[in-house]
C-alpha cells in the first residue's frame, strides 16, 4: 500500500514556475515508479511525467511538457517533485501524483495508487 499527498499547486501567470511535491508513505517508496498526471476541466486525465523506481534514474515526459517540466525524486524523503517552468494557460488543471511497481501500467494511468490532486491555474 502506498498513500500519496500532493502539495504546491496555486495560481501563477503565464511564463512563471511552480514546483509540486508528492509525499509518499511506506518503506518501499524507492521501488515504485512515480508519476504525475493532470486533468483539465471537462477532459480526461493525461500522463505528464514519470520517474523510474529503484536506482534506474530514467525519466519520461509527455510531448507538451518536454523541455519545460522536470520530474525528480528524493528517496530519502519519500518524495517526488515536478518542477514546472515556462507555464502556459493550457497547463491549467488538477495535477495528480501516482505510483506503480510496473512502469507501463503507471504511464497508462492504470495504477490503483493516486493522490487527491492539487490545482494549478495559469493565467494569461
Amino acid at each position: 500500500q502506498v498513500q500519496l499527498v500532493e502539495s504546491g499547486g496555486g495560481l501563477v501567470q503565464a511564463g512563471g514556475s511552480l514546483r509540486l511535491s508528492c509525499a509518499a508513505s511506506g518503506r518501499t517508496f524507492s521501488t515504485y515508479n512515480m508519476g504525475w498526471f493532470r486533468q483539465a476541466p471537462g477532459k480526461d486525465r493525461d500522463f505528464v511525467a514519470a520517474a523510474s523506481g529503484w536506482s534506474g534514474g530514467n525519466t519520461y515526459y509527455a510531448d507538451p511538457v518536454n523541455g519545460r517540466f522536470t520530474i525528480s525524486r528524493d528517496n530519502a524523503k519519500n518524495t517526488v517533485y515536478l518542477q514546472m517552468n515556462t507555464l502556459k494557460p493550457e497547463d491549467t488543471g488538477v495535477y495528480y501524483c501516482a505510483a506503480d511497481s510496473v512502469l507501463g501500467r503507471l504511464q497508462r494511468g492504470e495504477t490503483d495508487y493516486w493522490g487527491q490532486g492539487t490545482q494549478v491555474t495559469v493565467s494569461s
